[in-house]
């Protein structure tokens, strides 16, 4: 007999973990501007490959965006708003970017995203104490 209703849930960390990175969102931008890419060079006619490039693009923009927001709503605290005044403005117009990608195929908001999510790297790596490194560095 069951006394008590659960639903389950899914979060990366409700517990602090510690276990904090770029990484996953620096893939996920990558992934978008690429298949943005390859819709460019793709012809129309073939729309299966199309189909698929779409699909993977609007999924790879999903995933940037979870990232983002746990590194913005659990990592980044408020002392974080003392080293980077910008901090806000800045998750808030990378998640927008995630959201346009989505629903857009452009190669100049597939850029922004990924430079923005360059950005927030870079903010997380100073945040860490390990100082500016290149974007890549942060998840190869």
């Amino acid at each position: 007999m069951k006394f008590f209703h659960t639903d389950e849930v899914y979060a990366h960390c409700d517990v602090p973990c510690g276990v904090y990175t770029t990484h996953q969102a620096g893939i996920a931008a990558e992934t978008v501007e690429k298949m943005v890419e390859k819709l460019g060079e793709t012809d129309e006619s073939d729309l299966n490959s199309r189909v698929r490039m779409i699909q993977t693009k609007e999924e790879w923009a999903e995933i940037c965006k979870r990232e983002l927001l746990i590194l913005w709503t659990d990592y980044f605290k408020e002392e974080h708003l003392e080293m980077f005044p910008n901090l806000h403005d800045t998750f808030w117009k990378a998640t927008k970017l995630c959201s346009a990608n989505k629903r857009e195929i452009s190669a100049e908001s597939a850029k922004s995203l990924r430079e923005a999510v360059e950005e927030i790297a870079e903010m997380f790596k100073k945040a860490e104490g390990k100082g500016a490194s290149t974007y890549r560095q942060n998840w190869l």
